[in-house]
């Protein structure tokens, strides 16, 4: 069974288009504790949406993990394949208003870059409600 992540990028960084363009990456530059803890949690075949900081502070896209190697525990190696982009961009803003993200780090820890998602809240931003 899958598990769900939201992963933060800065956009004049790396975008969800450059993810899209290089078809897979490895996520990495994650320093945060609680966001390496996340990391090293992640299997291949759980999926993401991406979120997009700066001036965008929306989720995009998806995409999901091919490959995750804990190895070692500060710096997880985690291959990640493009998905699609979102149907309907979803700002910060409107999660925000959502009960089912009342109680999520990405409110709660607004500078997490790696956030856990229940299935509730991946339907809700992948726009399966």
């Amino acid at each position: 069974m899958a598990n769900y992540y939201l992963l933060k990028t800065e956009p004049s960084e790396y975008s969800f288009a450059d993810l899209v363009k290089d078809r897979e990456s490895t996520w990495d530059g994650v320093k945060n504790p609680t966001a390496v803890m996340h990391m090293r949690a992640m299997q291949a075949g759980d999926r993401l949406v991406i979120y997009e900081t700066g001036n965008v502070k929306s989720a995009v896209g998806t995409a999901a993990v091919v490959s995750a190697d804990a190895k070692d525990p500060k710096n997880p190696l985690v291959k990640i394949k493009a998905g699609a982009g979102l149907a309907r961009v979803i700002s910060l803003e409107q999660i925000q208003k959502e009960k089912i993200f009342r109680e999520s780090p990405l409110i709660k820890i607004g500078r997490l870059s790696v956030v856990p998602l229940t299935a509730e809240q991946y339907a809700f931003l992948v726009g399966k409600e």
